[in-house]
């Protein structure tokens, strides 16, 4: 094992996102590789089984598509690639379902698109979905809704798909498993002189520079959109790591703190990144005021805001927007991001959980707003 700085970024992981690309799912495009999708799933049911929580965000669905509709050249047309996508992804479910139930693991297929996490609400209802696979032990297997989305919300690439699942769910860790070792300081195949870069800051403007930037030609081969990836992961404070995907055991070393690949360090810690975006809101929807006891949980014991504890709803909000929790004598005590709409909250003040069904029709959370999503006023 090598004894690198920032090794235990994986090691400590506790919720890691893994993305692996088309040309590894596929085989280079000759089909869906079972064999090596099969070992990725052993990776992840061990690291399930050692505590973890883990997603897999596969690309693959319109290369296995084409296979099966017999076409060799990639279409152009954005209703033949949708119609690939739809023919690929029952390929693409099938296979991760088989691999990962011969390991004993649940899996669940999610299809994402730009607008599922572009709206507030919709991001939520990802997000809820996605924590309570996890607590169930379920892999969620991940790809973009390629079926219906146009070129205005695609994502554009699965490896920016993985920094926002990362981003979404909080991950401590994004994997990138690629057709290439890692990052280089120029492309090896041009000079000779190129460097292999173990470890660098995610975000590190230099990065974008040895992987060729947005315009060039190493640029198109995919390594750009990594490095970009591992910027916005950061963003929330996510490291991330990119390494070759038929790297033995991959997976299962890194978990361990082996040094594989290239490892981008996120400079910000997961929760002081969410937390001071959450402080730094400026625009607040609205507030809700709560009674002494709640105010006392919320401010003293770290707990979450439950709709019994309050006592009047301020402002016009949507679910997902951020709000501010007052205290009995107007100040604000807290601020976080609403579980309910404002009219929803007007109907649930004062109440508890098991009356939201006949308030509301249906039964969300019983938080108002939940512990992880609610940091404390200075």
């Amino acid at each position: 094992m090598q004894d690198k700085p920032g090794s235990t970024v994986l090691l400590n992981a506790r919720r890691i996102v893994v993305k692996v690309g088309s040309s590894l799912v596929t085989n280079e495009g000759r089909g869906l590789d079972a064999a090596a999708i099969g070992q990725w799933c052993q990776q992840l049911a061990a690291l399930v089984q050692d505590g973890r929580e883990v997603i897999m965000v596969s690309s693959g669905a319109i290369a296995e598509g084409m296979k099966r509709l017999g076409w060799t050249a990639r279409p152009k047309a954005i209703h033949e690639l949708q119609a690939a996508a739809a023919v690929g992804q029952m390929g693409l479910a099938q296979v991760y379902e088989s691999k990962l139930r011969e390991n004993g693991m649940g899996s669940a297929q999610v299809l994402l698109t730009h607008a599922d996490l572009a709206d507030r609400e919709r991001y939520l209802n990802a997000r809820s979905t996605l924590l309570t696979l996890l607590q169930l032990g379920v892999v969620p297997v991940i790809n973009e809704n390629d079926t219906v989305v146009n070129d205005e919300i695609k994502f554009g690439d699965n490896d920016t798909l993985g920094a926002l699942v990362a981003n979404l769910v909080e991950a401590d860790a994004l994997v990138i498993l690629t057709d290439q070792k890692g990052l280089y300081t120029a492309d090896p195949r041009k000079d000779p002189a190129a460097q292999f870069v173990h470890e660098a800051k995610a975000g590190d403007p230099a990065l974008e520079t040895m992987a060729g930037g947005a315009g060039s030609s190493i640029g198109k081969g995919g390594m750009i959109t990594k490095i970009l990836a591992a910027k916005r992961a950061a963003g929330s404070g996510a490291s991330t790591v990119i390494a070759w995907g038929r790297e033995p055991e991959a997976l299962i070393r890194l978990s361990r703190g082996e040094a594989i690949g290239t490892l981008l360090v996120a400079q910000t810690q997961k929760q002081q990144a969410r937390k001071q975006w959450m402080a730094d809101h400026l625009q607040l929807r609205g507030a809700v005021t709560v009674d002494a006891g709640a105010a006392a949980k919320v401010r003293d014991e770290g707990k979450s805001l439950l709709p019994i504890g309050m006592t009047a709803v301020q402002g016009e909000f949507s679910r997902g927007d951020v709000i501010a929790v007052r205290s009995p004598d107007g100040i604000e005590i807290a601020r976080g991001l609403a579980n309910y709409s404002s009219a929803e909250a007007r109907l649930i003040c004062r109440k508890a959980s098991a009356e939201f069904e006949k308030l509301l029709g249906y039964t969300g959370e019983p938080e108002m707003v939940h512990r992880t999503n609610l940091v404390l006023s200075r």
